[in-house]
């Protein structure tokens, strides 16, 4: 749960950091909302939510 809502807050910074720099326009952001929207409510999302949690994990037990 800790590292869905982490992610949310990530990606949702480097949104903003997007727009503000011109890179990411309006309309583009609001395709990939509607994109992830739609992915999860697709057969795909516990493969993508497997698939997050494995990279999690593997990033989580690197030493530096």
């Amino acid at each position: 749960m800790a590292i869905s809502i982490s992610l949310v807050l990530l990606l949702t910074i480097l949104a903003v950091i997007f727009l503000r720099n011109g890179g990411l326009k309006p309309s583009h952001a609001v395709v990939c909302a509607l994109l992830g929207f739609l992915l999860a409510s697709t057969s795909m999302a516990p493969t993508i939510h497997d698939g997050i949690g494995a990279t999690a994990d593997l990033v989580s037990g690197l030493d530096p």
